[in-house]
């Protein structure tokens, strides 16, 4: 589903990624963050948006999962911890080819746990800027909480002076409202209508994990893929090629 190039070239593409890695913890009962490694680096990520990250806990080996993903990968990383947890903190991260300028940790309604969505902002080479906005919403099943972090998240990206990518574990449905307020405004990433599902990554039956861009007028989506891989997290990872617009 590649697109035809446009006269153009200075528009740039990125490889955007999207994974709930479950701290490196595999359906092999293993936490194997090589392994997540691994996935991720076959895939040749530009930017990449990870859930369920261990900074230093002991269940996970006392690891600072983020930046060493970030150096086996060889690209920079940032960390937001939802909370302290198992002599750490538990969270979500960020990897990204280019330098991290600023980081933010937007902070969310409290559902069952605490939760931020993961804020960072990079300069890319041709000089435009962009922000990667990572999430996690809430998993119980009355969405409440996660339509109102939704709803934040929204006002949040359309505060910005910039264009964004989205992306993350919206623990929600495609006709949901929570998913369904990044319709309107937003470029989704439709995933291959033969292959949508990004959970269980051991049988997959529902989608959960989506990337969209904003604003709607400065990207094109040129592919997107649902990785099967059924043995590093209990998600599958997707994958999208993004192309923002030359001003």
């Amino acid at each position: 589903m590649h697109g035809e190039s446009s006269a153009e070239e200075s528009n740039s593409s990125h490889r955007v990624l999207s994974y709930n890695i479950k701290r490196g913890y595999g359906n092999d009962g293993t936490t194997d963050l090589p392994r997540t490694a691994d996935v991720i680096s076959k895939l040749h990520p530009d930017f990449v948006g990870l859930q369920e990250v261990d900074e230093r806990c002991n269940r996970s080996g006392n690891v600072d999962q983020a930046q060493w993903l970030g150096e086996h990968l060889d690209m920079h990383a940032a960390f937001a911890p939802f909370m302290d947890y198992d002599g750490g903190r538990y969270g979500m991260a960020i990897l990204s080819r280019y330098p991290i300028k600023k980081t933010e940790a937007v902070e969310l309604a409290r559902g069952r746990e605490p939760r931020v969505a993961l804020a960072a902002h990079v300069t890319l080479p041709d000089g435009n800027k962009l922000t990667l906005v990572n999430v996690h919403f809430d998993y119980i099943r009355d969405d409440t909480v996660r339509f109102e972090q939704a709803t934040k998240v929204r006002e949040f990206i359309q505060s910005l002076p910039n264009p964004a990518i989205l992306l993350g574990d919206f623990n929600d449905t495609p006709e949901s409202r929570t998913v369904k307020l990044f319709q309107d405004g937003f470029v989704e990433a439709d995933k291959p209508a033969d292959d949508p599902y990004t959970f269980s990554a051991e049988k997959p039956d529902r989608e959960i994990d989506f990337l969209f861009a904003s604003p709607e007028s400065q990207w094109t989506v040129k592919t997107v893929d649902v990785i099967d891989e059924p043995l590093a997290s209990d998600h599958r990872p997707v994958i999208a090629v993004l192309q923002l617009k030359s001003n």
